[in-house]
């Protein structure tokens, strides 16, 4: 059977996959909070995080990144509960991409995760009969845009 044949098992359900991409400047205080927030996500089903790639760009633009293997707290801060997330998702057009929207002389971390929490809908729209069409991502400020446009804003 050929990779674009289906098999007569269905598959599991995988829910959106996102990429996100988080820059830290120099003097970033970097207080710990949003590792253990991401992590509540992750151990309540919410997402499930696939892939982190940590970025760093020197001041001559130089940049380098790595993946979250052989990673420490004194590397990488409380990130480094993501040691082994990789799921091969991120190459070096990924990594070029996101230094090139950097600053730099700063850091950044990449994190591909899964919307987990939308397998089983997905899986019941598939047992239904049901395909995606299409979708679409509105970033905050589109939509807080939107919110103050709207009629009904006070």
């Amino acid at each position: 059977m050929s990779a674009t044949e289906s098999s007569a098992a269905p598959q599991e359900a995988l829910g959106p996959i996102d990429v996100v991409v988080i820059g830290y400047a120099p003097d970033a205080p970097m207080t710990g909070e949003a590792a253990p927030l991401l992590m509540d996500l992750v151990e309540r089903g919410i997402i499930r995080v696939l892939d982190v790639m940590f970025i760093t760009k020197d001041a001559d633009g130089t940049f380098a990144g790595f993946d979250a293997t052989d990673v420490t707290p004194d590397t990488v801060g409380d990130f480094a509960v993501f040691e082994g997330a990789s799921s091969g998702l991120l190459g070096d057009d990924d990594l070029r991409a996101a230094a090139a929207e950097i600053e730099p002389g700063t850091s950044a971390v990449m994190i591909v995760y899964e919307n987990h929490w939308a397998a089983p809908f997905i899986a019941a729209v598939h047992r239904n009969g049901g395909q995606l069409i299409g979708s679409a991502h509105v970033g905050v400020e589109d939509l807080m845009a939107a919110l103050e446009a709207s009629p009904d804003a006070d």
